[in-house]
């Protein structure tokens, strides 16, 4: 049996290999014109000299803000004893917060609900939808694992690895105080 090196045949274009074709409508194009080389070497040189004067521009004065920007460092100050004072107010109002974490992830109960987070994923779960909250300590380990139960009959666990087989105890204190506070009322 014979095989052709050189098909007789050229490939056509399909849209696989050029999204813009379409059959019928559009003709193939053709690679390697002598037109289209000569304008890409001249739209290269362009951008080329476009960067050269960006650069060039960019002196090492020229990254320093304008006057006019500028605010003024008392409206700064003022506005940052502001924010600092309002998250004071909003802490002391919020209630108590239940907050644990370990090396990928953390456990967190304040007035907004339930929150899960491990590595870069985070599960919230406001009052309203939760039905209960379970915690379980080990007998024998350093795992704190919080279940939350929804009210739509399903259920979400979080673990956390404790310092130490006695902050487990106090995790659990911890947590009850929020949950009591919190479910009181909802």
């Amino acid at each position: 049996m014979e095989q052709r090196i050189d098909p007789s045949t050229q490939p056509g274009y399909a849209a696989g290999t050029d999204p813009a074709y379409i059959p019928g409508i559009t003709a193939p194009g053709t690679a390697g014109k002598p037109d289209t080389d000569q304008e890409k070497d001249q739209d290269q040189e362009q951008t080329e000299e476009q960067t050269e004067e960006q650069t060039e521009e960019q002196a090492p004065g020229a990254d320093a803000p304008d006057d006019a920007d500028a605010v003024p460092e008392e409206e700064v100050a003022e506005a940052e004893a502001a924010a600092e004072a309002a998250a004071d107010d909003k802490e002391a109002a919020d209630g108590p917060v239940f907050e644990v974490s370990d090396r990928r992830g953390s456990i967190t109960a304040d007035h907004d609900g339930v929150r899960f987070r491990l590595d870069d994923q985070e599960a919230d779960f406001r009052w309203d939808e939760i039905g209960a909250v379970e915690v379980k300590t080990p007998r024998f380990g350093r795992r704190f694992t919080v279940t939350v139960h929804m009210s739509t009959r399903r259920w979400f666990n979080a673990e956390v690895e404790a310092p130490a087989r006695s902050s487990l105890k106090a995790w659990a204190e911890e947590l009850d105080a929020v949950l009591d506070v919190y479910f009181e009322e909802s």
